[in-house]
């Protein structure tokens, strides 16, 4: 039997309850940072709880102490696996978040007509809009990346700018965003009529971040955008071998890339460029292990970090990652085509400074070609590395004696001063006999400078 006594405390207890989730929910809301982009003057601002913001960005969730000290403020994360952590570990560390909502591609098998997997699409993502939204580490919504690379159903800007209209009534608090891979007038066509609820337009672009001013001005895009994805030249549209790999840029000529591009392109255009984003803050095996990742797979920082530091604070840091001066072989005028007999010794040779007067460490290592190469970022497989054919692997010449087997290869050597490494590698092709009427015929090819 319940007594009057019993129903009081019931009450008591309810309400109780009911304080403790108003109380929370409004701890959550005064949390929430307000986040808005704003047309001042002839100028696009970002602004958090009213402050100008510009994004001074990596792509990645690792090393972010390293961030901060080089001056970074936010970081990219491309869709919302671990998000409460990495918003979590953001806040702590001051930074902010463009948090991705991972949007299905056609190239993976999605289809775009089938209307009931596109809804299911949209409202998983509405469950982690309102997941997030509170947070007060939460920048933006970046609402896809690259979708559109080798795709043919024009269905999925529909679907794009859906979720987009979805995340603004679910969050009116933060700016949406998507992300093409590079931009031209076709790209930009779709995103200027077919993306009304997209506030901020994001561009993955590499050797070719000089042409989006271009781009946008041609195309009369009055709106803000940011590069959301930045740094070397690309494997795919780089100089190649007469065996048709790319010639990667050594550590100092990306260190190079970084502060012409950021200065020249990104900097540059501050009426409707609201930031940018470096790529990648973290390692990945993509063409190389090398090519893209502002950090080795043993996390330690590479010479291109000392360029963002400098275009995100005017100076650099104190102690100064080593500088490759260059790498030859004797006997050989050029590295670009390099053709070994198998069996055959070569000496290689690396010079190397650094602005600090450290120790420098050496070590070399030789892989054959990757050939689990794959577009748009697809996870790829690092080949194994080949043992016993260098001599004298931790110093700044050794002796090389080329593999048996005919086919492609990679030498690649590192030299740090145990804090920051700078880097090189050489594409090789190795003939079993250089002699033989039988053996293989290139194609002939003129090599074209390097672009920084």
């Amino acid at each position: 039997m319940i007594t009057n006594e019993t129903k009081s405390l019931l009450s008591v207890s309810r309400l109780f309850a009911t304080l403790i989730v108003v109380l929370v929910t409004f701890t959550s809301q005064t949390q929430t940072r307000i986040v808005t982009i704003e047309e001042v003057g002839s100028q696009w601002q970002l602004r958090v709880d009213g402050e100008p913001f510009y994004i001074k960005g990596a792509g990645g969730e690792k090393h972010l102490d390293v961030l901060l000290e080089a001056g970074g403020n936010t970081i990219r994360t491309w869709g919302t696996d671990n998000a409460q952590e990495v918003l979590d570990l953001a806040e702590e560390k001051g930074l902010m978040v463009m948090m991705g909502l991972w949007v299905q591609h056609e190239r993976h098998g999605f289809d775009y007509n089938n209307e009931a997997r596109v809804k299911s699409q949209l409202e998983n993502f509405r469950k982690e809009i309102r997941k997030y939204k509170g947070h007060p580490a939460l920048l933006m919504w970046g609402i896809g990346n690259e979708y559109e690379l080798n795709y043919s159903n024009t269905k999925v800007w529909k679907a794009v700018n859906d979720i987009a209209k979805m995340v603004q009534e679910e969050d009116p608090n933060h700016p949406t965003s998507t992300v093409t891979a590079g931009t031209n007038a076709e790209k930009l066509n779709f995103v200027m009529t077919q993306l009304p609820d997209i506030d901020i337009y994001g561009i993955n672009t590499y050797g070719d971040v000089g042409n989006v001013k271009t781009v946008i001005k041609n195309g009369e895009f009055q709106g803000p955008y940011m590069i959301t994805e930045w740094g070397p030249t690309g494997h795919w549209e780089i100089t190649k071998t007469m065996w048709g790999a790319s010639v990667e840029q050594s550590s100092s000529e990306k260190f190079t890339s970084y502060l012409k591009r950021y200065e020249e392109n990104i900097a540059s255009q501050p009426e409707q460029c609201i930031g940018s984003f470096a790529f990648l803050w973290g390692q990945k095996q993509e063409y190389t292990s090398t090519w893209y990742g502002l950090f080795t797979e043993e996390g330690m920082p590479t010479e291109a970090i000392d360029a963002l530091q400098f275009c995100w604070t005017g100076s650099y840091p104190e102690n100064r990652a080593p500088s490759l001066d260059s790498i030859s072989s004797a006997g050989q005028s050029s590295l670009h085509n390099l053709i070994l007999e198998s069996g055959t010794k070569y000496s290689f040779t690396v010079n190397a400074t650094d602005a600090n007067d450290d120790k420098l460490n050496y070590r070399w290592e030789l892989y054959p070609e990757s050939t689990d190469k794959k577009s748009g970022g697809d996870a790829e497989g690092k080949p194994p590395i080949i043992l016993g054919r260098i001599k004298g692997q931790r110093s700044p010449e050794i002796t090389l004696k080329a593999p048996m087997q005919e086919g492609r290869y990679r030498l690649f050597v590192y030299v740090d001063d145990n804090e920051k490494v700078a880097y090189v590698n050489i594409p090789l092709y190795v003939e079993v006999n250089p002699d033989s009427a039988e053996k293989i015929q290139f194609k002939p090819q003129k090599l074209e400078p390097l672009a920084y």
